[in-house]
This record gives structure tokens, C-alpha cells and sequence, in this order.
């Protein structure tokens, strides 16, 4: 028995080094400064903060990959994890929204953290930084608010 416990922990052992050599790459494209939400929405320095800590990480390409990030199978989790949250908002690509998706990521956005649904609750125990205080969800809320009535008021301006 205790052969057969030794083999088994022995090939355990070689195909968890062999998954270390495949899977998922980890990608920070490069910013284009012309496309990030700075360029097209006013982001004050403390909604940028707060986006920074809680956010970048899965949703811009200025993600910083943990440890973890690095060791497989848990870094195939993790890289799928951050192409998923970049494929449904992206910091880094926001200037390329029409204004009508601009609005509706907002209000998402709002949605999202009013309900405690973001940051997700998996994230947050190895970032505790990204846990949004009440006054966090506010300040985001509310800039959320006021960018959707600046794009609402850029739009029937255009419309003219």
C-alpha cells in the first residue's frame, strides 16, 4: 500500500511540473492613453483610487499578477478569471464604447457595487485593499450618476 501511496504522489508530483509549462498566457497589452476611461469620462483622483485598488486587476490592462498567478492550475484560473472581467469592462479600452454602452457600463458599474457584487467576494480575501468601505460604493455611485447625466447632456448637445 504504501508503494502504490509513493507512485501515485510521485506522478502527482511530475504532472503538476508539467502543467507549470502550459496553459493560458498572462497578458498586459499596452495602454494607449487616447483609450482609457481618463481619456473620455472626468474620473476625479479619488474615483481613480478607489478603481485602482479594486478594480484594475481584472478589469484594465494593468493587471498585477500575484504570486499565485505564476502556478498552475491556479494560474489558469486566475488568467481566465482576468480575460473574463476585461471582456466585460476594460478600463484600459474605454474610449472605444459608443456613448449608449459608456452609459449602460456605468450603471453597471453602480449596480454592481451598491449589491457587494463587485469586487468578488473571491478576490477580496488575498486583496484586502479592494474591499469597498461604504464611503467607497458612494463616491463610485456617485460618480457613476454624474458621468451618466454628462454623457446624456453631451448627447442631446450633439444632437442639436
Amino acid at each position: 500500500m504504501k508503494k502504490i501511496l509513493k507512485r501515485l504522489l510521485i506522478i502527482l508530483g511530475l504532472v503538476l511540473i508539467v502543467m507549470q509549462f502550459f496553459g493560458p498566457a498572462k497578458t498586459n497589452p499596452a495602454v494607449d492613453a487616447t483609450k482609457t476611461i481618463h481619456a473620455a469620462t472626468t474620473v476625479s483622483p479619488e474615483v481613480t483610487a478607489i478603481m485602482t485598488r479594486a478594480c484594475y486587476d481584472c478589469h484594465s490592462h494593468q493587471t498585477q499578477w500575484p504570486w499565485y498567478s505564476h502556478v498552475a492550475p491556479v494560474s489558469w484560473f486566475v488568467i481566465d478569471h482576468v480575460n473574463d472581467g476585461r471582456q466585460h469592462l476594460n478600463f484600459s479600452e474605454w474610449a472605444t464604447y459608443n456613448p449608449k454602452r459608456m452609459k449602460r457600463k456605468l450603471e453597471e458599474i453602480k449596480e454592481e457595487v451598491e449589491d457587494g457584487a463587485m469586487p468578488l467576494k473571491s478576490y477580496v480575501p488575498l486583496h484586502p485593499n479592494a474591499k469597498l468601505s461604504a464611503a467607497d460604493i458612494q463616491t463610485l455611485s456617485a460618480w457613476t450618476v454624474a458621468e451618466r447625466q454628462r454623457l446624456a447632456q453631451s448627447d442631446s448637445l450633439s444632437a442639436q
